[in-house]
């Protein structure tokens, strides 16, 4: 691209940002954008609009410097459909899309009449060649799913971005076809001109205007940039900084060479302090010599801060640091990565799998281990077994060097200590499974720290529960109705779990309906068909006790009209899929109380007494100070979801800006998070103030690095003596206040135990420390040999593989769906089947959220093909040239051919059969 073009394509880039939607050309930029920048694009439209999405895929556009790019670009836009955008950019003249934007500020000026008179599905196939194919699509899903106005919306939406100059005229001449009186007020010979302002009005005057309201959506995009530089920030690392006298002393005993556990407060700089560590321990070595360093974090969102964090202190030194996570390492080679820098940043699973495939000889190739939250060093964490393979060279007598080990947490924990004895026995047990011989503190410079991190005040607000609940009722009489029903078809159901004394709206039922489904999902009849029947009958009657379930936990810590969201949408998505005559059934019952459901949930006198007092609270903090930052932790994303509706609807609350922040994991109920929406959730919480509230699940309250708050609300809430002492190290700044709300005495009571237990933490560490440093030695060696003989003496062997051919049956209908021997493994860890008759017993629908990972493009799920069942199989993807399905094992049933015996498996790893690797040539038999 020559200099000219790229100045060109700056001069016109508003153009092209007011109708280009990036995300429909990123599949055919996979040449020039990596998966990172596709993730950023992608979240970005999800967060802001396309137009944002569209600033940023030309800042990374003009950033590329290969050869061809600017030649794909253009090839792309062809491809997606942007003919018009094409054109003007091929000859650098825009003055046609410029004469559309008299017609874009008419459409914006019409747009509440056009929502409300217009039906989208009647005009869209006229319009088709003046949008996007996927554009329409869209539409159609919309108008399915969310009905015809928020079809509407999406259609003006496309048409203000339409890049064709006769979309003007094509609507127009669309609208007259369908004899709509909209065509009226559209008129196009003239342009805006001819609609005068008066007349408009008039028009709309005598029409049913209706106002809707919609939540913006989620932004989807994690900041990559730090919290704003303070004096202690982990991340204000971009030049030499002077540590303060605390952190000085919590590193001296790391920096004499000592395997140690560094225990200090959330937000006093423990990264600052592993700097610190890190840099003296690389200057150590003799010339010729070198260290190197592994620095590992759980979580991908600490995993990128620490990378940013070292890779900016340590690369103007001169030091090459670089970092790998799950999402990379398939792409990289790992011992060459390790080989050739100074400081690696890793997730530990990538440690564990590398050492386990030998890709990593040993441990011996690092000098320095630091642990971040080393607290989670324990049973099977991938931190213990990277120490599994460290003490099994220390005591094994191991001819290689062993390297230093440093932990970092903000608490050791106590584990079920009950007492100060017990718990100098738990953290012996930690400091044997790192090797540590030394726990440092903050003693000499205490007043230094209390300066910088200040112990936020705690109160506990004890608040009573609704007098009477209609709401529950109502729902407890649908799923005793619905236990009826599956006890009709099924009379040994109460024997299908031991769980007894289970009641509606708690997790203890949860659980039961957990157990209940695995064990209908194995459940034998000499009669198959009946069998089938039964399992599928099951399935749908639990499922649907799930959410209503899952309806009065939310309706107890939220509002009715959030627990009676939760079900209409639920009971919408039933519809739209197999709705057999089970779900019917399930449905009308539901709907015969729909009616009332909606009164009890209007009616002010069942407002929920917790959400006043968090009401209370936030008014009285913010009144007090309208600059508060809060953190409002819950336990479940449902509840995130619900309070964060509850801010938005409450006119009350009209000064809360609030920001959501999840767990990147999936549930039966929800998908988590993706990282970038992590990502741009803590960017606009920490560094843009977009956000004054953050409410959150348990994934903010360790290591993430959050800007400093002064007020945490932990809103039915608790957890471990750890928990506790990282959810208040969320609220950091001078004055800050520690709030546990709850109904519950119980959550009080938990509270003040885990004080205790601190207490009990904090006394034990300074028992510790005055012990000899040989005699803690000892005791930790005493702990480390007898570990090792229970870990040796429990030691499974390798499974032999079950050569035998089984079958795999749905997990709902219990259709034969294939038999292991079709079945081939891909990379190690996916798993396809061969052959036409699979592709008989699934149907396929276009993926939500479809990307690239690897080698696969991920394009469409699968779903059971048998009448009314639609059981979730897995997905299908494009792997190199082969279009293929990827599934599931959770979703079905294993049978022995032999005995008949059927078993559940939740994952591949633990299903022990002959795994044939996937073979290109077998796919052109």
């Amino acid at each position: 691209m020559t200099t000219e073009q790229r100045r060109s394509l700056l001069a016109f880039q508003d153009y092209i940002r007011k109708t280009l939607d990036p995300t429909y050309i990123l599949s055919y930029m996979a040449p020039w954008f990596g998966e990172e920048e596709v993730q950023y694009i992608q979240a970005e439209k999800n967060n802001k609009g396309p137009m944002e999405a569209a600033t940023l895929f030309l800042k990374f556009l003009l950033e590329l410097q290969e050869e061809g790019w600017f030649r794909g670009f253009l090839d792309a836009l062809d491809h997606a459909g942007y003919s018009g955008l094409y054109e003007a950019i091929e000859s650098w003249d825009f003055k046609k899309i410029e004469k559309l934007e008299e017609y874009r500020l008419l459409l914006k000026r019409l747009q509440p009449e056009f929502k409300t008179r217009i039906i989208p599905t009647d005009i869209l196939s006229d319009l088709s060649e003046c949008l996007i194919n996927q554009e329409c699509e869209e539409i159609l899903q919309i108008c399915s799913t969310k009905g015809m106005m928020a079809g509407a919306e999406k259609l003006v939406e496309c048409l203000l971005r339409s890049d064709k100059e006769n979309w003007p005229k094509t609507l127009k001449l669309a609208l007259e076809r369908e004899r709509n009186k909209f065509s009226e007020l559209w008129t196009v010979e003239n342009g805006i001109k001819d609609v005068e302002t008066e007349d408009l009005e008039d028009k709309m005057e005598t029409s049913d205007i209706q106002i809707f309201y919609q939540e913006d959506p989620e932004c989807q995009n994690l900041s990559e940039n730090s919290c704003p530089p303070s004096e202690v920030s982990d991340t204000n690392l971009y030049s030499p900084f002077k540590p303060r006298n605390y952190q000085l002393e919590l590193a001296l005993p790391a920096k004499k060479g000592k395997n140690t556990i560094i225990c200090a407060p959330t937000g006093c700089g423990k990264t600052l302090v592993s700097v610190l560590i890190c840099e003296h321990h690389l200057k150590k070595f003799p010339q010729g010599q070198k260290g190197k360093v592994v620095f590992f974090a759980n979580q991908i969102p600490v995993y990128e801060q620490q990378e940013s964090v070292f890779s900016k202190y340590f690369e103007r030194l001169g030091y090459r640091v670089t970092g790998i996570s799950g999402a990379t390492a398939e792409n990289v080679p790992v011992e060459q990565i390790v080989e050739n820098n100074d400081i690696i940043i890793l997730t530990p699973q990538i440690l564990v799998n590398n050492l386990k495939k030998g890709t990593i000889p040993s441990l011996s190739v690092f000098t320095l281990m630091i642990f971040d939250e080393c607290h989670n060093t324990s049973k099977q964490h991938p931190y213990n077994m990277i120490m599994f393979n460290y003490l099994d060279q220390k005591l094994g007598g191991s001819s290689g060097p062993l390297p230093q080990v440093v932990g970092l947490t903000a608490s050791v924990g106590v584990g079920d200590a009950k007492d100060t004895d017990e718990a100098l026995d738990y953290i012996c047990k930690l400091c044997a499974s790192l090797d540590a011989s030394v726990i440092a503190t903050v003693k000499d410079n205490l007043e230094e720290l209390e300066q910088v991190v200040y112990k936020p005040q705690k109160f506990f607000r004890r608040v009573e529960s609704r007098i009477s609940d209609k709401f529950k009722c109502i729902i407890a009489q649908l799923m005793r109705d619905t236990e009826s029903l599956a006890k009709r078809i099924c009379k040994d159901l109460e024997n299908f779990s031991q769980i007894q004394n289970r009641e509606f709206g708690t997790q203890k039922y949860e659980q039961w309906i957990v157990t209940v489904q695995k064990a209908c999902m194995v459940f034998q009849m000499p009669d198959k068909d009946e069998e089938s029947r039964i399992c599928k009958a099951l399935f749908l009657y639990t499922s649907h006790l799930r959410k209503y379930n899952d309806a009065l936990i939310i309706s107890e810590h939220a509002r009715m009209k959030d627990a009676l969201d939760y079900l209409k949408d639920f009971f919408s998505n039933v519809r739209a899929a197999g709705f057999d005559e089970i779900e019917q059934d399930l449905t009308q019952r539901f709907e015969e109380k729909l009616q009332e459901l909606e009164s009890v949930s209007r009616d002010p006198s069942n407002e929920n007494p917790k959400l006043e007092d968090l009401r209370f609270i936030l008014q009285e903090e913010y009144h007090l100070n309208p600059e508060t930052i809060t953190i409002l932790f819950v336990k479940t994303r449902a509840l995130v979801d619900a309070l964060k509706n509850w801010i938005e609807g409450n006119p009350k609350l009209s000064f809360l800006k609030p920001g959501i922040l999840t767990g990147r994991g999936k549930t039966n109920q929800n998908t988590g998070m993706t990282l970038p929406a992590q990502k741009c959730i803590l960017d606009a919480f920490k560094v843009n103030g977009d956000h004054n509230i953050l409410i959150a699940t348990s994934v903010a309250d360790e290591g993430i690095d959050i800007a400093q708050c002064n007020l945490v609300i932990l809103y039915e809430y608790v957890g471990n003596v750890i928990k506790m002492i990282q959810t208040r190290g969320r609220g950091r700044a001078r004055g800050s206040k520690c709030f546990l709300l709850t109904s519950n005495a119980g959550v009080i009571e938990k509270e003040q135990i885990n004080m205790y237990k601190e207490k009990m933490m904090n006394d034990s560490i300074l028992r510790l420390q005055t012990w000899d440093e040989a005699v803690f030695r000892e005791k930790i060696l005493h702990i480390q040999t007898h570990e090792k003989l229970i870990r040796d003496s429990q030691e499974k062997p390798k499974p032999v593989p079950d050569k035998e051919n089984k079958k795999l049956l749905c997990g709902k209908c219990k259709a034969l769906v294939c038999y292991t021997a079709d079945i081939r493994v891909i990379e190690e860890c996916h798993y396809t089947v061969l052959g036409d008759a699979f592709k008989e017993c699934f149907v396929s629908r276009p993926h939500p959220k479809p990307k690239k990972f690897s080698n696969f493009e991920k394009r469409a799920k699968i779903f059971c093909a048998r009448q009314n069942c639609s059981h979730d199989w897995g997905i299908h993807v494009k792997y190199k040239t082969f279009e293929i399905p990827v599934i599931k094992i959770e979703s079905f049933v294993v049978e022995d051919i032999a005995t008949g015996v059927q078993t559940l498996y939740s994952k591949w790893k633990d299903f022990h059969f002959e795994k044939i690797p996937f073979d290109p040539a077998e796919m052109s038999k």
